[in-house]
């Protein structure tokens, strides 16, 4: 596998801006050597002549239309076929990778029993706090979370260890694990897909293993109270049912929602808490 060829699909629709940071960040990353694809989901902000222009090396993937997420990247992955690639990275157009991102993740894929490696993911506009530290799954309860989310980044959390999911944001797997499980499951229209991937990995006997020396930054607001939004957390909890449907989690189709008021009360109060908490160390700087 030392060899073989590395993939970075980074899937976008519009956030030419966004697009055009990320792939700038890639820029940077000199070894191990890799392709980056574009696959654009039907951009309509000129996003794939700027890239194009600023970026002449990327090959880009004109879906036409907007597949989605999980349609988007099963198609860009398509593309891979018969070209040599045994590695690739799945990364939102939304991030910003360190430059020494990469080798770890392969590194993690050398070994036989790792299905996919995931970085630690930080937020972009406060750089120093976790966004996804690991990923954790309860099944007889339903409970879905990232592992530090909006904490303090530290020494706690750079330890490699298996997780229960990676998260679309950013994982690394070889093509022929990919292909063995199917891909995304593109039923999952707006998320699941990513803990589906994972699940269908951990069921092949494979483990999801979350290497800290990858870091990336995500475009996603610390303070931004996703929590607090109805329609998002409709979305998540009808990709959790359909979730614990497809994979026999019986605890998690009954609990997950007679618990999900006591779940989105608590969000809101660690949320209001972390706004105060942040609120009291700009005061102190």
């Amino acid at each position: 596998m030392n060899g073989g060829k590395t993939a970075v699909i980074v899937l976008g629709w519009n956030g030419a801006a966004d697009t055009l940071a990320c792939l700038a960040s890639l820029a940077k990353v000199r070894q191990p050597a890799f392709t980056v694809i574009l696959a654009d989901n039907g951009s309509t902000d000129g996003t794939v002549g700027l890239v194009r222009q600023a970026f002449p090396e990327v090959e880009i993937l004109e879906l036409g239309r907007n597949l989605g997420f999980a349609a988007g990247n099963n198609a860009a992955f398509r593309s891979l076929r018969g070209r040599g690639f045994d590695r690739v990275v799945f990364l939102n157009n939304d991030t910003v990778v360190d430059p020494g991102f990469l080798q770890p993740l392969l590194d993690e894929l050398q070994k036989p029993w790792v299905g996919i490696a995931a970085p630690k993911i930080l937020y972009m506009d406060d750089p120093g706090r976790i966004w996804y530290a690991g990923g954790v799954l309860e099944s007889a309860t339903g409970l879905i979370e990232h592992t530090g989310i909006r904490q303090p980044d530290g020494p706690r959390f750079d330890t490699p260890e298996p997780v229960w999911y990676a998260t679309g944001c950013c994982l690394a797997m070889r093509c022929r694990v990919f292909e063995e499980v199917g891909g995304f499951d593109e039923r999952f229209r707006m998320y699941g897909e990513d803990v589906d991937l994972s699940m269908k990995v951990r069921e092949r006997g494979l483990i999801v293993m979350y290497q800290p020396a990858s870091r990336i930054w995500h475009r996603v607001s610390a303070s931004s109270g996703g929590e607090m939004n109805l329609g998002k957390q409709l979305r998540k909890s009808g990709a959790a049912m359909m979730l614990f449907a497809k994979h026999g989690m019986i605890g998690g189709l009954v609990l997950y929602p007679l618990l999900l008021p006591f779940r989105a009360l608590l969000g809101l109060l660690r949320f209001q808490f972390f706004r105060w908490t942040s609120s009291q160390e700009r005061e102190e700087a």
